[in-house]
């Protein structure tokens, strides 16, 4: 597949197959991750695969809640309040796979680093007939010492990008962007 076909096909989706993704394919995700550019060449990305659907679940059930009692009133539109209430809402989708990008220290460009690596993943699974999508109601939650513990991860690594993936029950329909605001300088 080009780049520009991964580019505009890639989409956010929230409807998986049960099929699991192998080993091997994970992998290749991972692998195609860590060819990002990061600050100063650093790198201070480190990835948790998930496939355990019991720890999904739960991570589910506490990433709601925690968003529900620590979200500013008022901070949470209606139609995603409505979402975190709802006991069957899965916030993975049932996805099979959950991908953690973590920085494995603090640091100026941690964000935008693992948000690069993120985004070749997604291009990479999409590439490869999987969908992904980035969910942030995880990314409070796992950031605590509860979340952190429930992966594993270290207490000085910061999560900062829960990527599912899987196989799509259907394709994902293309959303209309909007116009770009562009300023020429010349």
């Amino acid at each position: 597949m080009d780049l520009k076909n991964a580019v505009y096909g890639r989409r956010a989706v929230r409807d998986y197959a049960s099929d699991p993704v192998n080993d091997e394919i994970v992998q290749n995700l991972i692998s195609a991750a860590i060819q990002a550019p990061s600050a100063m060449n650093q790198q201070l990305w480190a990835f948790t695969v998930v496939r355990d659907q019991t720890l999904l679940d739960r991570i589910s059930r506490e990433s709601k809640a925690y968003m529900l009692g620590n979200a500013p009133a008022g901070s949470v539109p209606s139609h995603l309040s409505a979402m975190l209430h709802n006991p069957d809402f899965h916030i993975f989708y049932h996805a099979p796979v959950l991908i953690v990008i973590t920085a494995t220290a603090d640091g100026p460009w941690i964000v935008e680093d693992c948000a690069l690596a993120a985004q070749n993943l997604m291009l990479s699974a999409f590439a490869q007939g999987l969908g992904s999508c980035w969910i942030g109601f995880a990314q409070k939650w796992l950031g605590t010492p509860d979340g952190k513990a429930a992966l594993g991860i270290p207490a000085a690594h910061v999560p900062v990008a829960p990527i599912i993936i899987g196989r799509p029950k259907a394709p994902a329909p293309a959303i209309p962007r909007k116009a770009p605001d562009i300023r020429w300088l010349r």
